[in-house]
């Protein structure tokens, strides 16, 4: 190649390679036995310049290069890196990642229960660690160069979210920061954000999938392609997509067999003709079974498989009918050597746990190649099951939603069993977002040559909105960022509270909140410039034309109240009056379709009243069934009765009338025209108009006529030109008050914990307080009522097991609805230090209420849950595992991960409770070793 250039291009280029060779990024890519994609190669390049980078890629494409580049630079430089991680999970995985490289000398690991070389330049925590870092100035953040956030997407989280913006913020200006991001649809407005809070970022964005995914459907024993072959490009281009007409028309067939009452009076040949067709039909088209599904994978090579179930027992369940079917997907061989991994990765379980934590059913499913992975698994066994998935051992997991969220276990296929998912609140659509995220794991990058997306049938499937699914990349950084009490007294203590308000300012809620306020304010400003021609338009020479408008909208808005008023109490009186009406009432109907002579056969009076035969349940009101003079029986509405109705004669219904016979109502019509057609009914005459009685109208009139503008020739013209005038004021202070809620929300926000806090003497101005220093130690939900029950003494004199019954209410949030059965609790002291908490935080609410501070935005304390104390209790005082979760009817790793956040707020209590010969920091740590063993303790993740 280089023979066909000149000489002259030959040296150019011999030079490009002499340059690149002098960079840190030619030792870094020769570690790797891949060529760097060219989105890596940039934000590479843009680092070791010395700018900040914001990388948005899909999943799998290798975005975490760039971090650990980062990291190369760190140590080639002298300084240190900390990657961040948002789970343990993924903390623990990508130290185990850069041990392999650099050596267990040069990495350190920090996560709420796991300390390793903390020293170390080169650092791997969990987000909230390097934030509490930051607030308690420690002397580890001396040396640092570079911080990666990995997964930062996860600042739009809701509980979380707000952790990753406090540390952007405040991390010092001579920190680089790298943020690696899920493929998000407004990474240049996140990219802004950065670029003002941080300095120079550069943002690189690649939508390209490293690996093609084909879209399918399966329905009955077919996989449909979702696009037509020659339109579809695998994700990997821009090109429109059209619907497979295949998938179109099963859907319309299945469709067209919904059932038609008009069916019943087919013949009969034709019905069984219909039926056969039925039956046919659905021998093709049905929603194929778990163990159906994964068989047909295996079939086709697409394994392994990662089936989205939006439900940790339909994960349970996925794994038992596969058993129950006999499936295997592992010879001899591969069985063999997951039992030896499973053995010695569960090792430290004692013999007598296994049983309870179902070990020997779920070993018999992973040596047949399948598993579940869910958040109510043991720690251990979701590890086992990922490293067993990605050594190819197992080959079909049943997962809910948080694996797509969480650690590297990439697929060769991926399938949804529905599209609708529960959200906490109702069952819900997924967007394109997170069908993006959950479809993002298939397809393993030098691996597959492409990856497969499987949507499973059913019914009522729209191939289009599925369509509109996989082709919509939308998925928007939202923040959310809110105060909280820790951070006010963390913030106030190390920058006083004008430069902590400005620094929350600098926030990216607020950021986002003021780019949606720009478009407003120039519609403001175009109001102002429309508002200053009509006003011109307006003038009159003859006087203040804006003072005489004002009286003439005072006046129709007077006006029409009245109106308003009067044709309220006509519907009051007309609906009283049809409350009176009996059947046989002979009526006459004012207005309307079926205005005239009438016969009462049912008042329609709602359900409860007397008199209604049917006792039909109207909410306007009665709705009488009545015969027509012409032989109509109709239910009429109080729309045909604007006036009051009286029976004018009375008539006997014959027991034999039949309101569907047509000679019963011809029989009963003629009656009537005998019996009342000669009365003419009186005419209802509506009595003097409010308006003409009225002082202020009466008022309003008066001063308009003695107005100098009301002699003007052109005062109509005038006035057209005022009421133009004020409704684009009204439109316009509609826009200000709009703005107005959404500047400066954040720090209006602070404002009120500032006050709130200062109320309970924890800030006085700038000085933060002793109790305030207590609070700057305890990080959570509910840190302030943590703070108040250590002030208040209410944990003094508690066993280690009651005081984590008390503690696990601080974090526990029960998955149970509201109204769920009061939950079991420890009795003695514990019972009564509880019944404080909850008093305690009673107070709290009123005075959250009072300082207009909402929990519907994220802000102050929600109440505390006792639904783990007895479980809590029951654990630290010493009780068996398998007594323990019987009682608690908890999952294992549900259990686990709520002990290990118990144990985590025992730890801040122990650095905050008081150290005065009080019991509470003693006792906390004994409570601290009770947790710690069995299950909780060798479950390295929670």
């Amino acid at each position: 190649m280089t023979e066909d250039l000149s000489p002259a291009e030959r040296y150019a280029a011999a030079r490009v390679r002499t340059r690149e060779e002098a960079t840190a990024l030619a030792p870094f890519r020769a570690l790797y036995d891949f060529d760097l994609d060219p989105f890596q190669i940039e934000a590479c390049q843009a680092l070791e310049s010395g700018k900040g980078v914001l990388v948005a890629a899909p999943t799998g494409s290798g975005k975490t290069i760039v971090g650990e580049f980062a990291v190369h630079l760190a140590l080639a430089q002298g300084r240190k890196c900390f990657y961040t991680t948002p789970i343990k999970a993924l903390s623990n995985q990508k130290y185990t990642d850069l041990v392999k490289r650099y050596g267990a000398e040069k990495v350190g690991l920090l996560t709420g229960d796991n300390s390793v070389n903390s020293e170390a330049p080169v650092v791997v925590m969990t987000t909230e660690v390097l934030r509490n870092m930051l607030y308690a100035g420690s002397q580890s953040l001396r040396g640092l160069g570079y911080v990666v956030m990995d997964e930062v997407h996860y600042l739009s989280d809701r509980f979380r979210g707000a952790v990753w913006e406090e540390v952007i913020i405040h991390l010092p200006d001579s920190v680089t920061l790298v943020s690696l991001s899920a493929t998000v649809s407004n990474a240049e407005e996140f990219g802004d954000w950065l670029d003002t809070v941080r300095g120079d970022t550069q943002v690189i964005v690649s939508e390209e999938r490293p690996v093609p995914l084909w879209q399918h459907v399966m329905a009955g024993r077919r996989m449909y392609d979702l696009f037509e072959e020659s339109t579809d490009h695998g994700g990997r281009g821009r090109g429109r997509r059209e619907v497979n007409p295949d998938l179109v028309r099963l859907a319309r067939m299945e469709n067209s067999r919904s059932y038609n009452p008009r069916d019943r009076r087919r013949g009969r040949a034709v019905r069984e003709a219909d039926r056969e067709r039925e039956r046919r039909a659905r021998s093709r088209i049905w929603t194929p079974g778990r163990a159906e599904v994964i068989d047909r994978l295996d079939a086709e090579g697409l394994l392994p498989a990662i089936t989205f179930i939006f439900s940790r027992a339909g994960c349970e369940s996925a794994v038992q009918q596969c058993l129950h079917s006999g499936l295997r997907l592992n010879d001899e061989a591969a069985r063999a050597e997951v039992r030896r991994i499973v053995e010695e990765r569960t090792a430290a379980i004692p013999g007598e746990d296994l049983h309870v934590l179902g070990y020997y059913e779920w070993l018999e499913g992973l040596e047949r190649g399948i598993a579940a992975h869910h958040a109510g698994m043991l720690p251990t066994f979701k590890e086992v099951v990922e490293e067993l998935f990605v050594r190819g051992l197992v080959k079909a997991v049943f997962a809910t939603e948080t694996l797509a969220l969480g650690i590297n276990m990439p697929a060769r296929s991926v399938v949804l069993e529905k599209l609708v998912k529960w959200n906490g609140e109702q069952h819900a659509d997924i967007t394109p977002g997170e069908y993006t995220q959950l479809t993002g794991r298939a397809g393993r990058r030098g691996i597959d040559v492409e990856g497969h997306a499987v949507v499973l049938w059913q019914r009522a499937m729209d191939p289009a909105a599925l369509a509109g699914l996989a082709g919509t990349r939308t998925y928007p950084l939202r923040s959310s960022f809110r105060p909280s009490y820790n951070m006010a007294v963390n913030l106030v203590h190390q920058f006083g509270r004008h430069r902590s308000r400005e620094l929350l300012e600098t926030s990216f809620a607020q950021f986002q909140a003021d780019r949606s306020v720009v478009g407003i304010s120039r519609q403001v400003q175009r109001n102002e410039e429309g508002l200053s021609g009509y006003r011109e338009g307006m003038t009159c020479h003859l006087g203040d034309f804006e003072e005489y408008a004002r009286l003439r909208r005072e006046l129709k808005d007077r006006e029409n109240e009245l109106a308003r008023q009067g044709a309220a109490q006509r519907r009051a009186a007309a609906a009283a009056s049809l409350e009176k009406l009996r059947p046989g009432d002979v009526i006459h109907v004012p207005t309307g379709k079926f205005a005239g002579l009438a016969l009462v056969l049912d008042p329609g009076l709602p359900a409860g009243r007397t008199g209604g035969q049917r006792g039909f349940e109207y909410h306007d009101g009665p709705r009488p069934l009545v015969l027509t003079a012409e032989r109509q029986v109709k239910r009429l509405a109080a729309m045909d009765f604007p006036v009051p109705v009286e029976a004018l004669e009375r008539m006997r219904i014959p027991r034999s009338f039949n309101a569907r016979s047509p000679q019963s109502r011809r029989d009963l019509a003629s009656a009537l025209r005998t019996k009342a057609g000669h009365i003419v009914p009186d005419r209802h005459r509506r009595g003097r108009a409010a308006a003409a009685d009225d002082r202020e109208i009466a008022r309003l009139r008066s001063e308009l006529r003695a107005h100098p503008c009301h002699g003007c020739d052109e005062r109509e013209d005038h006035a057209r030109w005022a009421e133009r005038y004020h409704r684009l004021q009204r439109d316009t202070r509609q826009l200000e008050r709009r703005i107005e809620g959404r500047t400066n929300t954040i720090a209006r926000t602070f404002d009120r914990i500032v006050a709130l806090l200062t109320e309970l003497d924890y800030l006085r101005e700038d000085e933060v307080t002793e109790h305030g220093r207590r609070l700057a130690r305890l990080y959570g939900e509910l840190d302030l009522l943590a703070s108040e029950c250590l002030r208040d003494g209410i944990w003094e004199g508690l066993g280690p097991a009651e005081l984590a019954a008390c503690v696990s209410a601080l974090v526990y949030e029960s998955r149970q609805a509201d109204d769920a059965v009061a939950p079991k609790v420890p009795g003695g002291a514990a019972k009564a230090a509880l019944g404080e908490m909850v008093r305690i935080w009673g107070r709290l609410d009123a005075l959250e209420e009072e300082f207009r501070i909402n929990q519907a935005e994220g802000v102050g304390q929600r109440e505390p849950d006792l639904g783990f104390a007895w479980a809590a209790h029951q654990w630290a005082s010493g009780r068996g595992l398998d007594e323990v979760l019987r009682e608690a009817e908890m999952p294992a790793g549900d259990f686990v991960r709520w002990c290990k956040q118990v144990i985590d707020v025992l730890g801040q209590i122990v650095a905050a409770a008081p150290a005065d010969g009080g019991t509470v920091a003693k006792n906390a740590r004994r409570a601290v070793d009770g947790m710690l063993r069995g299950v909780v303790a060798y479950s390295s993740v929670g």
